[in-house]
């Protein structure tokens, strides 16, 4: 009875920085401090960042595409968060005047064994609700006149955008404190008392709730708080061209995606840059912020190497990375690829350009985990695996992210 007093005086007595601290500074992370402080205003929330601005990784290295959500299976987070924030993106974009565009895209089926999955996706886009025309060989060229395909689907809400004008918008609206330059280093967790964070230049910060959405990091930042998230990020690198003439594609074009595989495949972007950017292919990343081969980091490698998923990954996909990493290394099979749906296309039209990289979440019997993956334990929240479309879906993800962080804040 006294031991129990004690710890109430003891929460009486601390005096917590904010409410809620959130690790990240992406758009899943600023998109959570958004919604926290608009559903419960008052709510003090703090995001930390160990880079110098918003969006630095995931969020600014990938595409800009608004997915329609037409990929997804029915039901999933997936589905519903992409289909839905598919639609706030652009309403959120036109109030505060990011640039963004509807532009609609085409999926083309290049081979006769790709048609029965190209008819399923027509399938899947009707059980989302996503409008979806049907296109032969001859209407293609209504679209793409230098795109090349038997059968083709045209879907009309995808868009692109962008995403880093939109991250860093809603750091600003959410009126959260965000301190970049700030990466954790350690996390004391105490169910009865909050969560304590030092970051690296000793700066003590605490909390009634922890909020993850560390990314490529988020396993590692899970592991600190003291849970098990029973999982771990595979960095996968997704190298880019842009085409160096743009004139030939005038908006999206994407091949029809293997089920197996979380990746949608080399594609066609025009972005909102006006430039056409194509890929990504998918290589194991040497770091989580491996954006080149000459970027090793030992300890984190080790990391992926131990962890049981890794080997089960190679052991079942082997012939498929093997194709990646051929077009990795090579230019011209890079340019293979794309010729599939762009044939009058040489080496010299690819330039290099930046890199990405996806944080694909593993589990430990080598199942790549397919739907956004969130998981709770005491006074924390932790988003284990939002890859693409989460910049997509960022609105709703967040929103559901900060209904959880409330109610463990009720909880405390």
């Amino acid at each position: 009875m006294h031991y129990r007093n004690r710890e109430v005086e003891q929460v009486r007595e601390i005096a917590y920085d904010c409410d809620v601290l959130v690790i990240g500074g992406g758009i899943v992370g600023l998109s959570t401090a958004y919604a926290l402080t608009r559903a419960a205003p008052g709510t003090r929330v703090t995001v930390l960042e160990k880079e110098p601005g918003p969006a630095r990784h995931q969020t600014g290295r990938n595409s800009g595409v608004i997915h329609s959500g037409i990929y997804y299976r029915p039901g999933t987070l997936k589905a519903r968060f992409a289909v839905r924030g598919a639609a706030e993106m652009v309403k959120f974009c036109a109030e505060y005047g990011i640039a963004h565009a509807v532009t609609g895209k085409l999926i083309v089926a290049t081979e006769r064994e790709e048609l029965p999955r190209l008819h399923a996706l027509v399938q899947r886009g009707r059980e989302n609700g996503i409008p979806v025309r049907e296109l032969g060989q001859a209407q293609i060229a209504e679209y793409e006149p230098e795109v090349r395909g038997l059968a083709a689907i045209h879907v009309g809400t995808t868009g692109i955008c962008d995403y880093v004008a939109v991250a860093r918008q809603l750091g600003e609206a959410s009126g959260a404190e965000i301190r970049y330059g700030a990466e954790v280093v350690r996390i004391d967790r105490r169910p009865s008392l909050g969560v304590a964070v030092r970051t690296g230049d000793g700066t003590v910060l605490r909390a009634r709730v922890l909020v993850n959405c560390a990314g490529l990091h988020c396993d590692e930042v899970a592991r600190l708080t003291g849970d098990d998230p029973r999982m771990r990020i595979v960095p996968f690198r997704g190298e880019y061209y842009t085409l160096a003439r743009p004139e030939l594609v005038r908006g999206l074009v994407y091949p029809v995606p293997d089920p197996a595989f979380p990746f949608l495949g080399v594609h066609l972007t025009r972005g909102i840059d006006g430039e056409v950017h194509i890929g990504p292919n998918a290589v194991p990343a040497l770091a989580r912020e491996g954006y080149g081969w000459r970027v090793v980091r030992p300890r984190e490698l080790g990391v992926t190497v131990a962890w049981p998923g890794s080997w089960q990954i190679a052991r079942r996909h082997w012939r498929y990375g093997a194709g990646e990493l051929r077009r990795s290394v090579s230019k011209a099979a890079f340019t293979q690829a794309v010729r599939r749906l762009l044939p009058g296309i040489g080496t010299d039209d690819l330039v290099r350009a930046p890199a990405g990289v996806r944080a694909q979440a593993v589990l430990r019997d080598g199942t790549l985990v397919d739907d956004f993956l969130i998981r709770e334990g005491d006074r924390t929240v932790h988003v284990l695996n939002a890859p693409s479309p989460a910049a997509t879906a960022s609105l709703p993800i967040g929103r559901e992210v900060a209904r959880r962080a409330l109610a463990a804040l009720g909880r405390a």
